[in-house]
């Protein structure tokens, strides 16, 4: 291994510190070398906090002056919470900087690397780029495309059920997988379901450990059904709850907005508002990515309309078999094989407690 890798290693592993606690922001690590040795280190640790950059070069102070900066994701060139960064690296002094990504934000793409050059540094892409881009996955989707990056999370038996007949579903998974989906939550900046799953379960949707930022949760509830006694909405000051609707009754809208709950109306859908459309809501309101966790008509119509990045699935050793019994992906009959949606396996597997699939686009 070369000295670079080890450091731009280093850096990687300093940006997953802040897994978790970016969203919207990516997560960012940074070191500083002069004459082989670490002078200056740090990482993003959260939304509207201090860039990598500029934690690094405080704790290097003069020592960053003719020293290498290693970097999992390209200096910001923009203003937004915080002033840029590739301007505060040009004027402390570094000589080389190592970034093995560029930043895919339209915002930034490759104008914080040009600025650095322009100042005279030498700058060095592509180092483990790989890794870096698994890294970031969610923050990428999300920058290049006109939505949040999507998960699909469904616990289900080993024929694929997630309810029976009757509707029971408490509880098909393991006490451990139910703390892994919560886990898994705080990844993300939200978690969505449909109205039918806060009317059969009434839970809180809430990540654990718990998270610095805000976490939304969101309900696709096109006549606002959702009681405004719910855990999820008497909770909603403590934790922000979106609830998506189309055209409904005032008279509902005010009795949850009085609780707290932030009402978004998709205008001119009288049912419910297209999948689409809601996710460039949610990316306009800044939610870079989302987990969706059921019920089964919402998991299908994400499945089949082919809105999603990940799905994670969590399998209970049992079998309901019969006909009736609640699939996990609702949606249309499929005629033949080449109409399946085809999945690869995340590799390596992340946990023992859930399989992780990706499209095979």
């Amino acid at each position: 291994m070369t000295a670079d890798e080890r450091f731009m290693r280093h850096a990687l592993a300093l940006a997953a510190r802040g897994e978790g606690e970016t969203e919207p922001n990516p997560m960012v690590g940074c070191v500083i070398i002069r004459a082989g040795r670490v002078v200056g280190e740090g990482w993003h640790r959260r939304a509207g906090g201090p860039h990598a950059e500029v934690v690094a070069l405080a704790q290097a102070g003069r020592q960053a002056r003719g020293a290498t900066m290693y970097l999992n994701l390209e200096p910001c060139s923009h203003q937004g919470r915080t002033p840029p960064c590739a301007p505060q690296v040009a004027r402390a002094g570094i000589a080389r900087v190592v970034v093995a990504m560029r930043d895919p934000n339209p915002r930034v793409q490759g104008r914080g690397l040009g600025q650095l050059r322009a100042a005279g540094l030498r700058v060095e892409t592509g180092l483990l780029a790989a890794e870096a881009q698994r890294l970031n996955q969610r923050f990428v989707v999300a920058a290049t495309r006109q939505r949040p990056f999507v998960l699909l999370k469904a616990a289900l038996t080993l024929d694929g059920r997630i309810a029976t007949a009757s509707g029971e579903s408490r509880w098909i998974t393991s006490g451990a997988q139910r703390r892994e989906a919560r886990r898994l939550r705080r990844l993300h900046g939200g978690v969505l379901v449909g109205v039918g799953t806060i009317l059969a379960d009434d839970p809180l949707l809430l990540p654990s450990p718990r998270l610095a930022r805000p976490f939304h949760r969101i309900v696709l509830d096109s006549r606002l059904r959702t009681p405004p006694r719910s855990r999820l909405v008497r909770s909603a000051r403590r934790s922000p709850v979106w609830v998506v609707c189309g055209r409904a009754s005032r008279a509902r809208r005010e009795a949850l907005e009085a609780r707290g709950v932030t009402v978004i109306q998709v205008s001119g859908h009288a049912r419910r508002p297209p999948l689409a459309r809601v996710l460039r809501e949610l990316k306009r309101r800044g939610v870079w990515s989302l987990m969706v966790e059921g019920g089964s008509e919402m998991l299908g119509a994400f499945l089949h309309g082919d809105l999603f990045d990940q799905i994670a699935l969590f399998r209970a050793p049992l079998i309901l078999g019969g006909r009736r019994s609640l699939p996990a992906f609702a949606g249309p009959e499929p005629r033949r094989l080449s109409d399946a949606v085809r999945l690869r396996p995340a590799d390596p597997a992340p946990s023992s407690l859930f399989e992780l699939w990706y499209p095979d686009r």
